[in-house]
């Protein structure tokens, strides 16, 4: 794409809302009964140390909340169920006992993402609450043990975070799931079969605003910034993407999209388009004195204007150049010229061998009639684009609604093998996200 700066930037911004109880039902879809034990009576202990067992269930669902505005905070209560059995060898014989008692663990985490796609979380612990204490049995007597089981968890609740943080880096993986979505982007589209019309998408940089929360619903915005180019012909050829650029974090995203639609034709079908008006038209001159017929033409660009190349038979017979600026007529939805006018060389011979070609209505004819359609594109386009943002379910529980209120042209631009006529596509656009799968 030759065309391409900030003015042409489009700019997809995606609403996203995640309900709370669908975080809550994921989580605790993932983890349930036994989710943790450690036998160390099988396989004794390298070092030596007491050998113990312990078995955690998790005994009720696990509670997610989340604080207020844009803190990214979740606030975890993990109801647990645990069995310990603790073994010590008195004399050479081994002596155990074991308890069973509930606990519920209560959590806080920060929650972003890096740059890099990297899901970082920062948890802390924030304390916990007894449903039964522990007790072991001696000698037929329930001896309370809160106090040590208390003074152990707390000794390590700290390693228990920054084991859970580090498994949710290692576990979570959003890079290869970013990528493929990436490159599906990436993909052209075929919005139009009948005029085989792909629609291209170029994305340059993805941007997120931070988490926040409003009652019960995560909220947060992505915007997709890139260039989109729709093309005629054959399917584009896109090799896949490797890599992804860094993440953007933005404070915020415009509520509304923008996107600048490249219509291209290229030099060659504008060529037979022209052909289909004016090859073998006549032209009369000075009462019938004088005629050209035109035979062919070929069109390409120069700087800002377009020059054709017509070539002649009848009183004049020869190839003969014009220029003019392309420009796009929003009433006729065309690509049409303006300021058409032989350029110096055909000008100068001309004049000495054709004064009354040159002072005649040639260029004005060709100028008044030489028109590349492109309406039919454009209303196609829109057509397509909007049946792509009605309910449409991108995942199980993702849905995408969404408004193209105007289209509206820009102008004309000349690329050494095509005329792009760009035109920009303004709505809105929103992503329901609910009962995640």
């Amino acid at each position: 794409m030759e065309v391409r700066n900030e003015t042409y930037l489009s700019t997809v911004n995606v609403p996203v809302r995640i309900a709370l109880r669908d975080v809550e039902q994921q989580i605790n879809k993932q983890v349930n009964g036994l989710i943790f034990e450690s036998n160390t009576f099988d396989t004794p202990a390298p070092d030596g140390s007491d050998p113990i067992h312990l078995k955690v269930w998790k005994r009720a669902p696990i509670g997610v909340s989340a604080a207020g505005g844009a803190d990214s905070l979740f606030r975890f209560v993990v109801p647990l169920k645990i069995w310990a059995k603790a073994g010590k060898r008195i004399l050479g014989f081994m002596q155990s006992a074991d308890t069973e008692f509930e606990i519920t663990l209560k959590f806080a985490t920060r929650f972003s993402i890096d740059p890099n796609w990297a899901v970082n979380t920062q948890t802390t612990a924030e304390g916990y609450e007894w449903g039964t204490k522990p007790s072991v049995r001696l000698g037929g007597f329930a001896i309370p043990i809160t106090g040590l089981v208390s003074r152990i968890i707390d000794r390590n609740l700290g390693t228990i975070t920054k084991s859970l943080d580090a498994e949710v880096r290692k576990q979570i993986d959003l890079r290869t799931p970013v990528l493929e979505a990436w490159n599906t982007v990436r993909t052209p589209y075929l919005l139009s079969d009948q005029y085989k019309t792909w629609l291209q998408v170029v994305p340059r940089r993805v941007l997120i605003t931070p988490l926040r929360f409003e009652g019960n619903v995560i909220r947060t915005q992505i915007g997709l910034e890139g260039y989109t180019l729709t093309s005629v012909g054959n399917k584009p050829a896109v090799k896949p993407a490797v890599s992804l650029p860094d993440l953007v974090v933005v404070p915020t995203i415009k509520d509304d999209f923008q996107v600048g639609i490249l219509n291209e034709a290229t030099y060659e079908e504008a060529a037979k388009l022209a052909g289909q008006t004016f090859v073998g038209k006549r032209f009369d001159f000075q009462e019938g004195r004088y005629h050209v017929t035109i035979e062919d033409i070929d069109l390409y660009g120069q700087n800002d204007n377009l020059i054709i190349k017509a070539g002649l038979s009848g009183s004049v017979t020869g190839n003969i150049y014009l220029k003019g600026r392309p420009y796009y007529d929003p009433e006729t939805k065309t690509v049409a010229l303006k300021d058409l006018q032989y350029d110096l060389e055909t000008s100068s011979w001309l004049q000495r061998t054709a004064s009354w070609l040159l002072k005649g209505t040639l260029a004005r004819m060709l100028e008044k009639q030489f028109t590349i359609p492109v309406g039919d594109q454009i209303t196609e386009i829109q057509r397509s684009v909007q049946t792509q943002l009605k309910n449409n379910q991108l995942a199980k529980g993702v849905v995408l609604n969404g408004q193209i209120d105007e289209i509206w042209p820009d102008g004309v631009y000349l690329t050494p093998t095509a005329i792009l006529a760009v035109v920009f596509a303004k709505g809105k656009v929103d992503v329901k996200v609910e009962g995640l799968q």
